[in-house]
């Protein structure tokens, strides 16, 4: 492994910047906010748009483009990264099939396309026709194919698209016989449908407002039809605490008989009613059947003619599986099937024609276990080892298939007979990987309370312990979201030079079931932030690494993660990237759809979440004279989640106050203006930011990738 000197050569200064004396009163305390003026027209004191303070914004974010791209592109070994990525891109990928009426569906990536196609085939061994492929139609490569939904006939497909990262999906129907798409169109941020047998009608999820993300509504359509006489199923509160969560999402049993009603009441909870929807068609009256209402607990359903299969975390938080009888739906007359534990956290079931899948969490990994449909265990699914799976399976018939990979395993598919077991390969893409060179492996740490947090570790097999290995941690910690290996080509140029990639199962995630979220949320945010300081500390004390070769990197509430990791813990770090991050907490939920998280991290608006929110908040805790490891912050100027203006501000800060030398610890920001919350990117926007993350922690961390 050959490294170069750091600060081999300069780097202009970063664009200067205005400071304002902009101080905030909250609940009694003067808040500075001397970077406020970043937030554009955005800003809520602000009435309507003030396009030259939008200018400012934007010519300050194009300097800091220009600054960090010249600085990004004269780092060595770009040449020879970008070729390997490309080569690794280019790599065929397939999708599990979704087998609908005798025909097999599935997606297809191939070479240097930036989306998947859509392929179908008459069987299993059908000859493949390609269905949909948003590449030809629109080759820039910024449209991004959101989801498909296939009709139960398998004669229709219901899919989304959005332009550059906004996240904006407008729902279209393709039909599978002739290819064409039909004349129906409605916009307005569909996420999701559901539809009625014999693909007629169907329903879905919108924004009644496009501007107002907490406006969802469920809609019927009937094909053919005006979207404007589309009838209104249910839509979002107007007032009070719930109507500012993520609200309703619904979908329809196979029969089409009943709708699955649900609405989010928090990151941790959720109503749920069944609906019979043939009355509510007839009548246009929805009758709701309560399942839960007001508990503080996750609820969801499969339906089979009239049984419910319910998961529900209410009276075991690591979850618990009921079958219930919708004629005689009374929670006295639920009969539970089974129970997660401590040491074994049901994650969740699946059926096919005649069995159940049940899905297990055990030391934070996945065992996924066969059951008849009462619910008596026949056996567990074998597994090839530590990484991720998942067995995806059809109300219709006994076929399952199972996809597993990790950090060292392409994503390989098998097709499993239910009823035999017979296990086949079905398809494993032709990466150029040596799985053999490269080892994965679990370890567990102590946090700084004595909580056993776990971490996945791969490297080469070859690689000595001697603290000098540049080492990627990646962490999450957020939203009941568990992190497990799982196969990024991304990572084999890094771990072929001999890089070290770990990831940590933080508290906040669903590691270990809802006791483990709620560990991480609120007022315990804190422990996810030990918990990532934890997971370093053992990485330097086992002798992988040391602070000066070991870098940081997290995403949306994983960059709020890094963000506040490097304000807390400068001195542990030699690299710090942090993507679309939340950063000014005190203001968070002023912007774009920011108020569904207000149950995961609480209200600064009401004084006791102030206290805790202010604690941690990382914008707010860089300090003057603090030598700050270098920084990468990242952000899409079409994010339709988190706001770009807390990029903006916190490296603004970070640049004003950092005592680190500008050459050896820069601190960075690129504004992506041509995609969102990492997606809505072409294949050459992909390897170039790929590139950028590698090449930006190889210069801070001491890694070539040749010459």
């Amino acid at each position: 492994m050959l490294a170069f000197p750091l600060g081999a050569w300069a780097i202009t200064p970063p664009p200067e910047t205005r400071r304002d004396n902009t101080v905030e009163i909250m609940h009694g305390e003067k808040i500075a906010d001397p970077y406020r003026w970043l937030e554009g027209s955005d800003a809520p004191e602000l009435k309507g748009k003030d396009a030259a303070l939008d200018a400012q914004v934007r010519a300050w974010s194009e300097a800091q483009n220009k600054r960090t791209r010249a600085y990004l592109n004269s780092i060595p070994g770009r040449d020879v990264l970008e070729k390997e990525l490309r080569e690794l891109f280019k790599t065929d990928s397939l999708s599990s099939p979704a087998v609908r009426g005798g025909k097999h569906f599935y997606s297809r990536r191939r070479g240097n396309e930036s989306n998947s196609v859509l392929f179908v085939r008459d069987g299993k061994d059908g000859a493949e026709r390609e269905l949909l492929n948003v590449n030809k139609l629109y080759p820039d490569g910024r449209t991004t194919l959101d989801w498909t939904r296939i009709s139960r006939e398998g004669k229709l497909v219901g899919f989304a698209t959005y332009k550059s990262g906004d996240e904006n999906s407008t729902l279209r129907i393709l039909d599978v016989e002739t290819g064409k798409w039909l004349k129906d169109t409605i916009p307005g941020k569909v996420r999701s449908m559901s539809w009625l047998p014999g693909g007629e009608a169907f329903i879905y999820r919108c924004l009644g407002d496009i501007d107002n993300p907490y406006s969802g509504q469920i809609k019927y359509h009937k094909l053919g039809d005006d979207i404007a006489k589309d009838k209104l199923i249910f839509e979002q509160y107007k007032t009070g605490p719930l109507a500012t969560t993520y609200g309703p999402s619904a979908g329809l049993d196979r029969e089409g008989k009943w709708m699955v009603l649900s609405y989010s009441t928090g990151t941790a909870s959720n109503d749920l009613w069944v609906c019979d929807f043939q009355h509510w068609l007839k009548t246009s009256e929805l009758k709701k059947i309560t399942i839960a209402e007001g508990k503080d607990a996750t609820f969801s359903a499969i339906i089979r003619g009239d049984t419910m299969y319910l998961e529900s975390s209410l009276n075991v938080p690591q979850g618990q599986l009921y079958k219930v009888d919708l004629n005689n739906p009374d929670p006295a007359n639920w009969k539970e099937l089974l129970r997660g534990s401590e040491d074994s956290v049901f994650e969740g079931a699946s059926l096919s024609k005649d069995f159940m899948i049940v899905n297990w969490k055990e030391n934070a990994l996945r065992r996924i276990e066969l059951r008849d449909l009462d619910g008596k265990r026949i056996e567990d699914i074998t597994l090839p080892g530590i990484g991720s799976a998942g067995l995806s399976t059809d109300q219709e018939h006994n076929d399952a298939y199972l996809g597993f990979s990790s950090f060292n395993v392409p994503p390989s598919t098998y097709h499993i007979d239910l009823k035999t077991r017979e296990r086949t390969l079905y398809f494993r893409p032709d990466y150029d990987v040596d799985s053999d060179s490269l080892v994965v492996r679990q370890e567990f740490f102590t946090s700084k309370d004595g909580t056993r947090v776990p971490l996945f570790i791969a490297h080469r097999k070859d690689l000595k312990l001697d603290s000098t290995a540049p080492t990627i941690l990646y962490g999450y910690g957020g939203f009941n979201i568990a992190q497990r290996p799982g196969f990024n080509s991304s990572l084999i140029p890094w771990l072929n030079a001999g890089g070290v990639y770990a990831l940590a199962g933080l508290r906040g995630g669903s590691e270990f079931g809802e006791p483990w979220h709620r560990a991480g949320m609120l007022e315990k945010k804190q422990n996810v932030f030990d918990d990532f300081i934890g997971a370093a500390e053992f990485l330097i004390e086992k002798k992988y690494t040391s602070p000066a070769h070991l870098g940081i990197r997290g995403g949306s509430n994983g960059g709020l993660l890094t963000g506040a990791a490097l304000v807390q813990r400068p001195d542990l770090f030699g690299a710090v990237i942090v993507g679309v991050p939340l950063l000014d907490m005190l203001r968070y939920q002023h912007f774009l759809m920011a108020r569904y998280w207000i149950p995961e991290y609480g209200d600064p608006a009401k004084k006791g979440d102030f206290q805790w929110i202010k604690a941690y908040s990382p914008y707010h805790h860089v300090k003057k004279g603090v030598k700050y490891p270098a920084t990468l912050i990242e952000a899409g100027e079409n994010d339709a989640r988190v706001h770009p203006l807390h990029a903006k501000k916190m490296a603004a800060r970070l640049q004003h106050d950092t005592a680190g030398d500008p050459e050896k610890q820069p601190i960075l920001l690129w504004v992506d203006f041509d995609s969102g919350h990492g997606m809505g990117k072409s294949f050459d926007m992909r390897v170039r930011d790929t590139a950028d993350v590698y090449l930006f922690f190889a210069k801070q961390l001491g890694l070539s990738f040749g010459k």
